[in-house]
């Protein structure tokens, strides 16, 4: 329990009670409320929602889909508890505005509410109210209205200009309130009772999508009404940890056990005048509203509930909004073209990208009710695709643009096994040689950090740029990052960071960089301060207790095996045989010195499944027993809980990717299915690279970002570890190809972080305050862990859109369809009409022709290099109806195959049988 122990100064910083972090982290029980008044409320049925508004300030107090009148998507049941000013709600609104010449002035109706004055309803109307007086001094009037809109609920509110001088409004922000507060609860009644947000930051065709933590039941969507664009998604920052003089605040706690809540920020012009001057190129072309004298501007939401997550495109569509949907996805490589499909009630009159050069945007005619674009990159970073349509609404779509992957692969590659490699034998922690966390910003390796794990080769903020380096040499092996590699595995981690030998053999340390000033005089930078938590002495950073470290290193041990076993000459200190031991000995160890946290699920933890297949497959049979029961102890453990995901955090989306593959290996489906939906809940299918296949992440930055806060992470590791599960389940099941566009979006998206150079950032910053890079690696190396794991092409026939290649460039003649893959590995490939998984441990694959009539495939393999003389091939069939595959030819070999490679590529004939 070392890391939760030391949390909770920080958790105090950031606003979360320690006794609240650890009802829910350690005790599991719910903690008993204070008594507070009782609030009077007036319950309504809005067609398929059953609302309560609170009486004395019109605010929703509780949102219930009608056949749940027990589930709530708000907080109504902290609604005593979060009654008083200061507490934002549905139905609050946050202004910014000005009159010629003058200063933005801020009002918000939370702040210090005034008595409302009812309004005569109209037909429809639930409640009308003047709320003018709760903001102050505003120039403006502000109506509000609930509204019965042909069974659905809308919120509205009206502007009204009634003085003599034009009122520009460059800030207009709507409070989206929604439970994702998971203080005081314990895992079961959070994945029951809690939900998540998620936006599309699309203008006029935004919305929100607030999903249930256990993926079941209905999703509810919040969409525009008409001049009410989704332009921006501001964060509502706690009041005490707010810059002094921000008053569109919430007094509810906001940290680890709360994300907290955000503005629909219809207009945003005078937030980038000001707070967000210094950030990167907003979401969308920040705007304002100009009302003149007389004038009045009515904006506002609806609320529709979507049957399940999976179905949110469909209901989109049924209430006529526009639908993007990007295949493969929105992150684009240049030497690739994707396709983007519209379906809209209004004609598209025009599409526009901004830069212009970043990207082509082609009509490709229709398909199936649906407009087909095709997208070509062009210029590396961020775009915008913005969509008018014949109404003047627009829809915006952003896209990554990235290098070809073979070139990105090169590019951290090189980047981290230079630039970050450290070889100074002076150094006082005996680190030489390693490859160490890299600072963008001052160019230059981060040898100390207050967060001494950052520097110290573990935990996840200091190992991740060991663990990238490691992981990019598993399909693209590099003689000379090898050999710089092998030398970081048997000179520093085993003997430094993992103990050599003796009863604790195997075992792995916190970090090897530690805070002892007594020991150190004059080593550490006084510029920062050394006296909080995250400072562990030399005993603390050598405690063995955390399991979440062990993974880092049996990934580096595994690596080396596959290589050193499946290529020549290029591992050369070691044998496969001693790699694959140490790799087994790290996870024996793990469970002898590290038991605590083996009760959960562990990043990267899927390298042990990965670790135990190959045990037996060399036939250490022996080994492979006794790690298999091991494995077994925990997956038991998981099988009997309903939500089997706990970590060393109050809720945590990392842990699931581990349980899912042991759940799949011993059998256990339905809690398998289970995770699989769970996942779905906080990864989601949205069009835009940012939060397409995004996995909830937003307190990390804290343990390895150099700008520390509690903020959404875009693209942190989540992504590609919650994908690795994803890509399981689809190959599974490949009619449920919305798996496939949430796996491929956080795997490619968990690319976008390697700039140009090669440098790799932990995530990117969604606040507009930034929306940029974190300039530290970080632990980002964990993401390019799920990325490389996870790298294939898809070949699969869509019933709605045709054919299409989820990471290759695709051709139809003479009734055969062939793919030539383009991802970052070339040795993975599926291929869904048949269920088959081709992988090769070794070779790459240069094109596949798969022919629907017989079933029959043609692998076009690579040349021969003097490391890869042969490939070795394996093949699965995934789906139950599935025919079993087999090469005509080949030398049978560890369940799999070995082909020898020639000079010039060769075709390879795969057979069903």
């Amino acid at each position: 329990m070392t890391r939760l122990r030391f949390l909770l100064p920080t958790l105090a910083l950031a606003g979360v009670s320690a006794s609240a972090f650890l009802a829910t982290a350690v005790s599991g029980q719910e903690q008993p409320k204070p008594a507070y008044p009782p609030i009077a409320t007036r319950t309504y049925m809005v067609g398929d929602l059953r609302i309560a508004l609170r009486e004395d300030t019109g605010t929703l107090a509780r949102l219930s889909p009608a056949g749940e009148p027990t589930f709530d998507f708000t907080p109504g049941g902290r609604e005593a508890e979060r009654q008083g000013d200061g507490y934002v709600h549905l139905g609050d609104i946050n202004l910014r505005v000005r009159t010629a010449g003058g200063a933005w002035q801020d009002y918000a109706s939370s702040r210090a509410r005034r008595p409302i004055r009812t309004l005569p309803t109209a037909r429809g109307t639930i409640s009308a109210a003047d709320i003018t007086a709760s903001l102050g001094g505003t120039p403006l009037a502000v109506e509000r209205r609930w509204v019965d809109a042909g069974g659905k609920l809308a919120l509205r509110f009206t502007l009204i200009n009634r003085g003599e001088a034009p009122v520009e409004i460059g800030g207009l922000g709507l409070p989206m309130v929604f439970d994702n507060i998971l203080i005081d609860r314990n895992l079961e009644t959070a994945h029951t009772q809690a939900s998540f947000v998620d936006p599309y930051i699309g203008r006029d065709a935004g919305y929100l999508q607030v999903t249930r933590l256990s993926g079941k039941g209905s999703a509810l969507l919040v969409l525009p009404e008409a001049g009410s664009p989704l332009e921006a998604y501001r964060p509502i920052l706690q009041d005490k940890v707010a810059a002094e003089g921000d008053i569109f605040t919430d007094r509810s706690p906001r940290g680890q056990t709360s994300e907290g809540f955000y503005d629909w920020t219809i207009a945003s012009k005078g937030f980038v005048d000001k707070e967000w001057k210094n950030a990167a190129e907003q979401w969308n072309a920040p705007t304002s509203i100009t009302l003149a004298p007389g004038a009045h501007r009515t904006v506002g939401v609806r609320f529709v509930q979507a049957p399940s997550i999976r179905a949110i495109e469909t209901t989109l569509t049924a209430n006529r909004r526009p639908v993007a949907i990007g295949l493969p996805g929105y992150v684009v490589p240049t030497d690739q073209e994707a396709s983007l499909f519209l379906n809209s009630p209004k004609p598209v009159k025009a599409i526009a990208v901004f830069p212009a050069a970043a990207l082509s945007v082609t009509a490709a005619g229709t398909i199936n009710g649906w407009r087909r674009y095709t997208v070509a990159a062009r210029q590396f970073g961020r775009a915008r695709v913005s969509i008018t349509y014949a109404d003047g609404s627009v829809q915006t779509v952003s896209y990554f643009v990235t290098k070809p992957l073979a070139q990105t692969m090169a590019d951290i590659g090189r980047f981290s096994t230079t630039k970050q490699f450290y070889d100074d034998r002076s150094d006082p922690f005996n680190r030489a040689p390693a490859i160490l966390s890299y600072d963008r910003d001052a160019d230059k390796i981060l040898t100390q950090e207050p967060r001494v794990w950052i520097a110290g080769m573990s935990d996840e903020g200091g190992g991740g740029a060991w663990v990238a380096a490691m992981m990019k040499q598993l399909d693209n092996p590099d003689a000379g990052e090898i050999a710089r590699l092998e030398r970081v595995v048997n000179e520093t981690v085993v003997g430094k960071l993992q103990i050599a030998d003796g009863p604790q053999a195997g075992a792995v340390k916190k970090s090897i960089f530690y805070y002892e000033p007594g020991e150190f005089p004059g080593y550490y930078d006084q510029e920062v301060n050394w006296k909080s938590w995250t400072s562990w002495s030399r005993k603390d950073a050598g405690d063995l207790g955390r399991a979440y470290n062990y993974p880092h290193v049996a990934i580096g041990h595994w690596v080396l095996y596959r290589i050193a076993r499946n290529h020549s000459g290029l591992v050369k200190v070691r044998s496969w045989r001693w790699y694959l031991d140490h790799a087994y000995q790290t996870t024996v160890a793990m469970m002898r010195d590290a038991p605590y946290y083996t009760q959960f699920g562990l990043m990267e933890g899927d390298v042990f499944v990965d670790i135990l297949k190959d045990l037996k497959r060399e036939g250490l049979t022996e080994k492979a027993s006794n790690m298999e029961a091991l494995m077994k102890t925990r997956a038991d453990r998981w099988r009997a809980e309903p939500y089997p995901f706990g970590s060393e955090m109050p809720w945590d989306s990392t842990g699931q990717a581990e349980v899912y593959a042991w759940m799949r290996y011993f059998g256990y489906e339905p809690q398998a299915d289970a995770t699989r939906e769970v996942i779905l809940a906080y990864d989601p299918a949205i069009p835009h690279w940012g939060y397409n296949g995004n996995a909830r992440r937003y307190w990390d930055f804290l343990y390895g970002g150099k700008v520390a806060r509690i903020e959404r992470q875009i693209h942190h590791y989540g992504s590609t570890l919650n994908a690795v599960p994803l890509f399981d389940a689809y190959r599974r099941d490949p009619a449920d190809t919305y798996l496939l566009r949430v796996a491929y979006g956080g795997m490619m998206g968990g690319i976008t972080n390697i700039d140009q150079t090669g440098f790799s950032s932990a995530a990117f910053h969604s606040a507009p305050d930034m929306l940029k890079w974190d300039a530290y690696t970080g632990d980002y190396g964990m993401g390019f862990y799920g990325h490389a794991l996870t790298a294939a092409t898809y070949l699969v026939k869509d019933p709605t859109f045709g054919w299409l290649g989820y990471g290759g460039k695709l051709t139809q003649a003479r009734g055969g369809v062939t793919i030539h893959p383009g991802d970052g590995a070339r040795s993975r490939l599926f291929v869904a009409p048949a269920g088959l998984w081709v992988t090769l441990d070794a070779g790459k694959i240069a094109s596949a022709r798969y022919m629907p009539a017989t079933g029959r495939i043609t692998l076009t393999l690579d040349p021969a290099t003097p490391a890869t003389p042969a490939a070795r091939l394996l093949l699965e069939t995934t789906t139950a109806t599935g025919r079993r595959y087999a090469p005509t030819t080949g030398t049978p070999d560890r369940g799999g195959y070995t082909i020898a490679l020639r000079g010039a590529p060769i075709d390879l004939e795969l057979t069903p049988r």
